[in-house]
């Protein structure tokens, strides 16, 4: 894994190659300013101060002043490089990962954490950015800084050079230890993250239940729970992480010890001059913060690859587009809708067993049963949330495990239970079915839901904003937005899934003509909550666990008294088992 992953890390900063060999040119040319700062110290020593020598002083200042002048242009040309290529891997990362979350199939975010699902596209795509980004900048200008300032050194004195040399390496021991155990910790860091962010997601979304159930200490003890748990995390981190810089100043040490002993002495023997000791002392001097900043690499890199494997799992997911083999598309219906011998097993649990229903073009059929019965598991097979277990689904004769998902829900317009808007204007939720829509589709939509005149009576009529799951609007008129979206797509299919159940009945009375009218020349299949939403099926399929146990029209299964009759008298005259 941590092979591929460093090879993933290659393939996210391949398409900008070119702003990363800029980028390293920069570096390369402010390893030589430093580089060239050091080996000056000689002369400034041995021509300066001891010889006195004023022209050699004013060239001095001059290619100093030079080199700090054209380090400093390189070092903002090399960060702006840099981030601009961080900033790129993590505006492609989240795009991909998105468009990910986009294709994955119900069944992941029916065991997903949205707030952990967040957490992802944001904490670690800018994990992956940063460490990508701090990992190669520190590569290229610490690495070319080493190069030059140990060729000073051997220039300067090669025995001196010799005994750092063997010192040096000890430096990098720590972090091989440390960079595993860090990895680890970040892996688990970023999942607790991920379910502290859930926590936050839950206590703003569920807001109004919190207080209702007045549960305010119970989520804030939750939320504390996870909130020390997350801060021991990232306490380990920083002590591993910290631990570094006092090894390595030891070893720095013991080095520095060394080679002062060493050199001094050989000053004190006449064996080596002040200028060529100092300007050795000054290189590797300088040269201890590069190479410190180098043993950090690991660090970086550890927290970048544990986010990266959680991104990487992710993408191992299976889309709705890897789960089906399309060999076809259906572009229209002309005939009927069949489910032969449809059987569907959820997390271990029959949901649907040997199901058989046939529904004609044109026709109102009603589905209905008890609360788990499979009424809506049948909604979401046909729509290719989810793959059926065994069994046929078909369209005019096509299975639809072999026709594009795109092509299937295409022909389907569903209103469900749940009326979702988006936190935008009225006029775009309901061309969201169809973006290209002229205003005068929109509001033709509108006037067929029987929405125009509601919202023409507010403050900015189709421009008025519906608020985050349009929270703004009643649910009748989020209902009625709902229809007018419906209408605008304009399939020939029509999933109506208790669409009106969580309405009072003067709501649902208000839905009922823009019901009748978008069920008019569509073929509909109405999941049913209430019996009253049956009185235009033609034919009504009675569902018990899993199973469809009656079939036949509204007259039919009353009088026989089975299942459904049972649940009629049940709801309308109020019979209790």
């Amino acid at each position: 894994m941590k092979n591929k992953s460093i090879y993933r890390f290659w393939g996210l900063v391949k398409p900008h190659w070119i702003k990363l060999v800029a980028a390293g040119a920069c570096t390369a040319g402010i390893a030589a300013c430093t580089s060239a700062v050091a080996y000056l110290i000689k002369p400034a020593m041995d021509r300066v101060f001891l010889a006195k020598d004023v022209y050699m002083l004013k060239l001095l200042t001059i290619g100093v002043l030079f080199l700090y002048a054209t380090k400093g242009l390189l070092t903002w040309a090399n960060v702006y490089l840099m981030s601009l290529v961080n900033q790129k891997v993590i505006f492609d990362l989240r795009k991909r990962l998105f468009r990910r979350f986009l294709f994955l199939p119900l069944s992941f975010y029916d065991r997903a954490k949205t707030g952990s699902l967040i957490s992802y596209i944001t904490s670690d795509v800018n994990q992956v950015g940063t460490s990508i980004s701090r990992a190669t900048v520190s590569l290229f200008r610490d690495t070319f800084t080493i190069m030059g300032l140990v060729w000073v050194i051997f220039q300067r004195e090669w025995r001196l050079a010799t005994v750092s040399v063997i010192v040096l390496p000890f430096a990098f021991l720590p972090m091989i230890k440390f960079g595993r155990k860090l990895r680890h910790i970040s892996y688990k860091r970023q999942k607790s993250l991920g379910d502290l962010s859930s926590i936050i997601q839950e206590g703003l979304t569920g807001a109004r239940i919190i207080r209702a159930f007045g549960t305010e200490e119970y989520e804030k003890r939750r939320f504390a729970r996870e909130n020390e748990r997350f801060f021991r995390y990232q306490l380990r981190g920083v002590k591993i992480d910290t631990m570094m810089a006092p090894l390595m100043e030891f070893f720095a040490g013991i080095g520095i010890v060394l080679i002062m002993w060493y050199g001094g002495y050989k000053v004190i023997n006449g064996t080596s001059s002040p200028g060529t000791f100092f300007s050795f002392i000054t290189a590797l001097i300088m040269l201890y913060e590069p190479v410190k900043r180098l043993s950090k690499v690991n660090n970086t890199i550890q927290n970048g690859l544990a986010s990266l494997e959680r991104i990487e799992a992710i993408e191992r997911e299976k889309t709705e587009l890897d789960q089906y083999t399309a060999v076809t598309d259906i572009v229209t219906f002309s005939e009927r809708i069949e489910f032969k011998n449809v059987s569907f097993t959820y997390n271990g649990t029959p949901a649907l067993t040997n199901v058989n229903m046939t529904i004609e073009k044109g026709k109102v059929v009603g589905i209905v049963g008890k609360s788990g019965s499979g009424k809506t598991t049948i909604v979401s097979l046909l729509l290719k949330f989810y793959d059926f277990s065994s069994g046929e689904i078909l369209i005019d004769g096509i299975d639809i495990r072999n026709a594009s998902v795109r092509s299937v829900r295409g022909l389907i317009s569903l209103v469900s239970q749940d009326p979702f808007l988006f936190d935008d204007t009225i006029r775009n939720n309901i061309a969201y079915a169809k973006p290209s829509a002229m205003d005068q589709e929109i509001i033709a939509a509108a006037r067929a839901a029987c929405a125009y005149d509601f919202i023409m009576n507010l403050p900015e009529g189709f421009d008025t904003r519906v608020g985050e799951e349009g929270v703004l609007l009643s649910g009748g008129e989020r209902q009625r937005i709902c229809i007018a979206r419906a209408f605008l797509k304009d399939a020939p299919i029509l999933i109506l899934d208790e669409a009106t159940s969580s309405l009072d009945s003067a709501s649902e009375a208000q839905l009922k003509k823009a019901m009748e009218n978008l069920m008019a020349g569509r073929t509909t299949i109405v999941i049913a909550h209430r019996f009253s939403s049956l009185e235009h099926a033609q034919k009504i399929f009675v569902l018990s666990c899993g199973k469809v146990v009656e079939e036949g029209t509204l007259e039919e299964l009353l009088a026989r008294g089975g299942e459904f009759r049972y649940l009629h008298d049940l709801q309308v005259c109020g019979i209790h088992s």
